[in-house]
């Protein structure tokens, strides 16, 4: 998820842990905490842009850098606040519910996290939730609001604590509820059209939970399309995109090819733009391709000018967003 959802919802998560009097504090520390796997961003100053894109949800996103750093944060804490009663148990299961909530909702993007780091280099991503979900973070943020702004020995701090910390996991739920219709769905309409895959994925497209983007093929090239769980309609409308691997051949031993096929776990095509191979990432979506089905990929990245590449996850992700692009949006996303 974003920062700003981790930030609140780790507060709401130490206002859990330990309400009044200690609440207002326990929130910093859990705002903190919620926070600390994130510190890989500092990769960006001294790594290709691959090797970033590897680095972020990597190690510091593992069960080991969990392990590691909980009883740090524990023992810090424990320290800091001395005089106190609070158990040192208590403190280590306040940094383990902050930080493993932290990989474990990350793991429902698409982004891929990397819990097994450094033993095995598996992501997961369960393509549930997009990463910047406003009906997952709203609840969290009000409540933080909430939280601030009581005094710190109100009645009222159990219900917000409540509030900012079960509303986002119902919501969750629900996104996964969505997420088993969606891939049904999917799976009925590549059986109906015949259309060849040995792997496919969905994912939601940009800030909400309806309508949804497929991707499907194989070696060959993918299916590219959007599903909205309120299409009344069993076929899904696909644009073919051949994957055109064999424009890397010459290429294909350079580190930072390897690591852009290792981040987009298999789901990438080539393209030849004027003088420069471009790499698409399949699993980031299209620029509006809910509008337009030609149009080309959020992540494409640049493989002859790698300087060019700083913002590549979300390359143009809003580019193109004005009034005429929200209307067909919400007109696909209320389903065919």
């Amino acid at each position: 998820m974003d920062s700003l959802t981790h930030i609140a919802l780790g507060a709401c998560i130490g206002e859990a842990f330990f309400e009044k009097g200690f609440g207002k504090k326990a929130m910093l520390w859990g705002a903190l905490a919620q926070s600390i796997p994130d510190i890989d961003f500092i990769t960006s100053f001294w790594m290709t842009t691959p090797g970033t894109l590897l680095a972020h949800r990597g190690f510091t996103h593992s069960i080991l850098f969990a392990v590691l750093i909980i009883p740090l944060f524990a023992l810090s804490a424990d320290r800091i606040h001395r005089p106190h009663n609070i158990k040192f148990k208590t403190w280590l299961m306040f940094f383990s519910a902050e930080v493993f909530v932290h990989l474990f909702i990350d793991g429902f993007n698409n982004y891929g996290t990397g819990w097994f780091e450094p033993f095995s280099h598996l992501r997961f991503s369960f393509n549930t939730i997009y990463v910047a979900d406003i009906l997952f973070s709203i609840w969290p943020a009000i409540a933080l609001f909430a939280l601030i702004v009581l005094n710190k020995h109100s009645n009222a701090r159990k219900f917000w604590w409540r509030f900012g910390v079960i509303l986002p996991f119902i919501y969750l739920s629900y996104c996964c509820i969505n997420k088993l219709k969606i891939d049904h769905d999917v799976k009925k309409s590549f059986a109906a059209q015949h259309i060849p895959h040995e792997k496919y994925f969905t994912t939601p497209a940009p800030l909400q939970n309806w309508l949804w983007f497929v991707v499907a093929g194989n070696d060959s090239g993918y299916y590219v399309g959007y599903r909205s769980l309120f299409d009344s309609k069993l076929n899904t409308a696909f644009s073919y995109f051949p994957k055109n691997d064999s424009l890397l051949k010459p290429i294909a031993d350079k580190e930072s090819i390897q690591q852009l096929i290792r981040f987009s776990q298999g789901f990438y095509t080539i393209e030849k733009w004027n003088d420069t191979l471009l790499f698409n990432d399949l699993r980031f979506g299209q620029v509006i391709g809910w509008k337009d089905p030609t149009e080309k990929f959020v992540f494409h990245y640049y493989l002859q000018y790698p300087d060019e590449n700083e913002i590549v996850v979300q390359r143009g992700r809003f580019a193109k967003w004005d009034k005429e692009v929200l209307k067909a949006f919400w007109k696909r996303i209320k389903g065919n």
